[in-house]
């Protein structure tokens, strides 16, 4: 299984090293298999216009059969988006993330979805809940069962 997980994060690394990753993404950190952090960036016309987040994946030797960690990172100098499906301390509930999580899914189909999430976004609201989940939370998002029920954010 590890060989599968450090084969394809290879190739997934070589492909974004070599091309150019879409518009409003940029790589800041891939120093291992463990962890990568990509600045994410909304373009057009949106309510993020001109706000930038950074984005942790975390790999364990089951990818790509299942899901990274995603999540925004929250320190001194970053904060996560003001977003009904994104918690303060950075957890995203996003259905590709959990029981929606396909092997052909890639980091950079990730942050894409996310961009999109943001993009689409028509109100800058906190998640219902969001001050009990923070405080309540486990470290890693996977370990927390989201609930799929709104798709209109």
């Amino acid at each position: 299984m590890a060989a599968v997980y450090m084969r394809r994060l290879g190739k997934e690394l070589r492909e974004i090293e070599t091309e150019a990753p879409p518009a409003g993404l940029r790589l800041l950190k891939a120093d291992d298999f463990d962890t990568w952090i990509f600045q994410i960036e909304v373009l057009g016309d949106s309510l993020y216009r001109g706000e930038r987040f950074a984005l942790k994946f975390r790999f364990d030797n089951t990818y790509p059969f299942s899901a990274p960690a995603v999540q925004f990172v929250v320190d001194s100098q970053m904060r996560a988006p003001v977003h009904p499906h994104v918690y303060t301390n950075g957890h995203i509930c996003a259905s590709i993330l959990g029981e929606d999580w396909s092997p052909t899914l890639s980091v950079i189909s990730v942050c894409i979805t996310i961009q999109s999430m943001l993009a689409s976004c028509k109100k800058k609201e906190l998640p219902e809940g969001n001050d009990t989940y923070v405080r309540t939370a486990p470290d890693n998002p996977k370990k927390t069962h989201f609930v799929y029920d709104d798709d209109t954010v």
